[in-house]
């Protein structure tokens, strides 16, 4: 007994509470939260706060120079009663629509034949690239010499192969405005399609190819039996932000038409600008803004419907 008591007594380990800096040693989420925020805090300060800021202008009365205060509803009462809103509105969608829907037909015919073996395929990629390339400003300064007036090469062309007599007056008529804006559009956005249609079409499987040749199949059963299920997500996402890029275009309208001629050209974007800065309008400018929000909405839910074929092209089941 006295051994025992002479011997010291072992000192128990203090057991130490776990800090943040070991959750983020053992938990991979707690890393990967940390890693996020910085990418967080830059969207919420240059994202999703103008954006709140935006829609809270949308329902005052404030002009530029001077903050104004809550009136509710009544820049969008008086938007619903703008005829030249619902005329952008209009704009807007056609020239969505059009836009998009040819810049998709040309961009994945691009893609399939860019995807097959020719000579120089990489040069030809390369210049594919160009007009996306290209600053939008010095693109629709280059159309609006196009189509100018008086100076326009077409015009030009046309009268010395005696197929007119005068100049088309391209962005002076409305329905030849909507046009060349149009084209403009689509020749800076095809590029964008095309490429990432092209980046989609190197990951399906040649031997998917090789499958269904060996089986009899045509070269349009082979695209919409393999290239066109497999490209779903992809065209999905390219869409979306293809629509989500047109749908808000601004430089390229404004710097040919500023809208014109009669407002046959301006889109939701232009015209907010029109009002919110150069009226000094600022509500009302915001409140168009914020009306191109659930048009904007309704692309990003297409893609993520579209995004949902994921789950079937990987074999899981939709129980």
């Amino acid at each position: 007994m006295a051994d025992i008591a002479l011997q010291p007594r072992i000192a128990k380990p203090q057991i130490r509470e776990a800090t943040r800096w070991d959750l983020i040693k053992t938990n991979r989420n707690w890393l990967g939260f940390w890693f996020m925020m910085p990418a967080m805090g830059f969207l919420i300060f240059f994202l999703a706060y103008p954006l709140g800021l935006g829609i809270w202008i949308s329902f005052t009365d404030a002009k530029i120079g001077r903050p104004g205060q809550f009136i509710g509803v009544e820049n969008y009462q008086w938007l619903w009663d703008d005829s030249i809103f619902w005329l952008s509105v209009f704009n807007t969608l056609l020239y969505t629509f059009i836009a998009s829907a040819i810049k998709f037909a040309i961009g994945l015919y691009l893609a399939l034949l860019l995807n097959e073996n020719m000579p120089f395929k990489a040069m030809l990629r390369a210049l594919v690239l160009i007009p996306f390339i290209v600053p939008t400003v010095l693109s629709a300064l280059a159309f609006w010499w196009i189509f100018d007036s008086q100076f326009s090469i077409i015009s030009w062309s046309l009268k010395h192969m005696g197929l007119i007599t005068q100049n088309i007056n391209f962005l002076g008529d409305t329905t030849w405005a909507r046009i060349c804006v149009i084209f403009a559009n689509i020749w800076r956005g095809v590029p964008f399609v095309a490429i990432t249609l092209l980046a989609g079409l190197q990951t399906v499987q040649p031997s998917l190819y090789e499958a269904a040749t060996l089986d009899g199949a045509s070269r349009w059963e082979l695209f919409r039996y393999i290239t066109y299920p497999l490209l779903t997500p992809i065209i999905a996402v390219v869409m979306t932000f293809s629509v989500l890029f047109t749908f808000t275009d601004f430089q390229l309208i404004w710097a040919m038409t500023r809208g014109g001629p009669v407002n046959a050209t301006h889109l939701m974007a232009t015209l907010s600008y029109q009002r919110a800065i150069i009226a000094g309008q600022l509500g009302e400018g915001a409140a168009i803004s914020s009306a191109m929000i659930p048009f904007l909405l309704a692309a990003i839910m297409v893609s993520w419907f579209g995004l949902q074929r994921r789950k079937w092209q990987q074999g899981e089941n939709n129980d």
